[in-house]
């Protein structure tokens, strides 16, 4: 059996591959590890993933002159230089040296397929949220009139945080707001799983927040990858107060701003938007003032005028009233004055002809017109019943009073 030094035997293999393989393959895979040295060169390596199981990896490189040309044109295509995590379509020569072994030398990259390749993963994730009812539960939060209470998901040192709060905080109307800031990490492999810690701690907080809001400033495409993730997109939509992006990018959504209940471009619109949101109840607050004001006063003009219509009409009628029954009053009193006069008259009358009546028929008169009056026992004869033979009687006349004796009795035919 032929035996070879490990020498030989690389000779062999690099041999083999100059022979049989292409000068160049285009090749799709996922950048794992990235980094530059001081020359510039690029020090990559690629895998192929079936989720999270890998199925194969390659060292690569990028020398310094190409890798120039190559991250600045990936850059103004993409937004976002060439970085870990990416998934790229690279043009590669499969390289073999004696001692490092095999490589991969990229000389090309093509900027379209990872744009693609993200917008699909994009919409990836957006389809699983509609698919899981989620998207749009943010969203159909209302928005507190007047939000004063805001819990802040951010990094302390981050110049958007300090931009927001100095925005906030120093507004020209000098409206009041009490923010409390999750630190968080807002850039890299870490963000995710750190914005949803902020979340979790905001959630269990006993402060009673308005609303939330994730701001960062600005930076490179790539820094923003992390409002891409699913998992943060989930958290966001399903956060039972609103949340509010500014996330410093003019130019792109991520998936978390489309799930969020309000995105604005940065930490400074953000703080603008609350602000002009108290400014306009504030003013509506006013121009209900104004207008109860205004139709309070013609309100109450016009109940014055009410009044003073009915207090004259009321008082028209009450002299109208009082005239009335004055003139019923007087008229009655004419008819009482009158029968009275007539009643006084006629009993006047009465009484006259009645003592004229009773004057005739006084004894005396009568007795003076020639008749005479007896009487027995100090009674009127002829009201007696008994009537005995020697009583005495007594006669009186105009002239004289006589004294007699009965002496005999006879009783009339009657």
């Amino acid at each position: 059996m032929e035996n070879f030094s490990l020498l030989e035997l690389n000779h062999k293999i690099k041999t083999i591959l100059n022979d049989n393989l292409e000068s160049s393959y285009w090749v799709v895979a996922e950048i794992a590890e990235l980094r530059t040295n001081y020359k510039g060169h690029c020090y990559l390596e690629l895998v192929d993933k079936d989720e999270d199981q890998v199925l194969a990896k390659n060292r690569a490189t990028i020398w310094a002159y190409t890798f120039r040309g190559l991250n600045a044109w990936f850059l103004k295509i993409t937004g976002s230089e060439l970085a870990q995590g990416m998934k790229v379509l690279c043009k590669v020569k499969v390289t073999f040296h004696e001692v490092y072994g095999m490589s991969l030398n990229i000389t090309d990259i093509d900027p379209k397929f990872t744009l693609g390749e993200r917008a699909a993963k994009k919409q990836e994730i957006l389809q699983q949220l509609e698919e899981d009812g989620v998207i749009n539960m943010n969203k159909e939060i209302p928005l507190p009139v007047v939000p004063q209470k805001i819990a802040i998901v951010s990094s302390e040192t981050a110049a958007g945080y300090q931009d927001f709060i100095s925005q906030l905080h120093s507004n020209r109307f000098g409206y009041k707001f009490h923010t409390t800031l999750f630190n968080s990490v807002m850039q890299g492999n870490q963000a995710p799983e750190s914005i949803i810690t902020a979340l979790h701690s905001i959630h269990a907080s006993s402060k009673d927040f308005d609303l939330a809001v994730i701001i960062r400033g600005g930076g490179a495409q790539l820094d923003l990858e992390c409002f891409d993730n699913y998992e943060v997109a989930m958290h966001t939509a399903q956060f039972p107060i609103p949340v509010l992006t500014g996330i410093g990018h003019e130019r792109d959504e991520t998936i978390t701003d489309l799930v969020a209940n309000t995105a604005l471009k940065t930490p400074t619109a953000v703080a603008e938007f609350l602000i002009s949101g108290i400014y306009s109840f504030e003013e509506k607050l006013f121009n209900a003032q104004n207008t109860l004001s205004d139709k309070s006063r013609v309100f109450i003009q016009s109940a014055l005028e009410k009044l003073n219509f009915y207090t004259h009409n009321i008082q028209k009628a009450s002299e109208n009233l009082i005239k009335e029954h004055y003139y019923s009053l007087n008229d009655f009193r004419n008819k009482i004055e009158f029968n009275t006069r007539n009643i006084i008259k006629k009993e006047s009358d009465f009484l006259n002809s009645s003592e004229k009546l009773l004057s005739s028929m006084n004894p005396k008169k009568v007795i003076e017109r020639g008749y005479t009056y007896t009487e027995i026992n100090g009674e009127n004869l002829n009201k007696t019943n008994q009537i005995d033979k020697g009583s005495k009687i007594r006669t009186i006349t105009k002239k004289f009073d006589i004294l007699s004796t009965i002496d005999k009795i006879e009783k009339n035919a009657k």
